[in-house]
């Protein structure tokens, strides 16, 4: 399938290289606070690997910055949806369920402000402006939730493994399986739920822009 004209033009190509960029350095300004800490590169990259934040940040940078380079196995308007799901995911549990958990400052900073707020922003407005509508059907829910979904089996075997767990909603060993599989099938629910309301909205916008052609 060819890239989507409305996704080449050049502001489109711009609003992807800024958000490439935002997804890059905030996941960078995270790599080198870690390692601040830690003073290894592997160990840093096995830290940082352990989020769901940051790899959605690496989900992005290589999504926009595949459509900035006009890369089109990157430029599907469902891998574009997907994404979009992801950042709003990280942007909503960050504000439900970890907001002030931590007290942050200088790299774990800026990376949160550019992981948990700007992008869930940017991200979805891409979506409304430059993605071709009338692409979704309801059988998409499924791609939307492999990505959630592997990686929630990913963290609990990591958690298997060393006993450490990135969030404290999916810390086994402190809460227990019951109050973690709440977690995440309320999250599981939240997901899907918003990921049906994107395809009713794309449906609604591609007939709306239809009867406006």
């Amino acid at each position: 399938m060819p890239t989507p004209r409305t996704m080449t033009s050049r502001s489109a190509r711009l609003a992807t290289s800024l958000i490439a960029l935002c997804a890059a350095v905030g996941v960078g300004f995270g790599f080198s606070a870690v390692f601040g800490r830690t003073g290894s590169v592997p160990l840093t990259a096995w830290i940082m690997a352990a989020y769901f934040t940051n790899l959605t940040g690496l989900l992005v940078l290589a999504v926009f910055g595949g459509i900035a380079l006009r890369v089109p196995a990157l430029s599907q308007p469902r891998l574009v949806a997907t994404t979009v799901l992801a950042t709003l995911l990280v942007g909503l549990v960050q504000r439900l369920l970890l907001y002030g958990v931590r007290t942050l400052r200088g790299g774990d900073l800026v990376g949160d402000i550019l992981l948990h707020q700007v992008l869930p922003v940017l991200v979805p407005l891409f979506w409304l402006a430059f993605v071709p509508k009338g692409r979704l059907a309801g059988r998409d829910l499924a791609l939307f939730a492999s990505y959630p979904l592997i990686y929630l089996g990913y963290t609990l075997l990591r958690g298997a493994y060393d006993a450490r767990y990135p969030y404290p909603f999916l810390d086994v060993g402190k809460i227990g399986w019951g109050p973690v599989a709440a977690y995440a099938g309320a999250i599981a629910a939240a997901f899907l739920g918003v990921g049906w309301a994107l395809v009713l909205l794309d449906r609604r916008l591609a007939r709306r822009r239809a009867v406006a052609g």
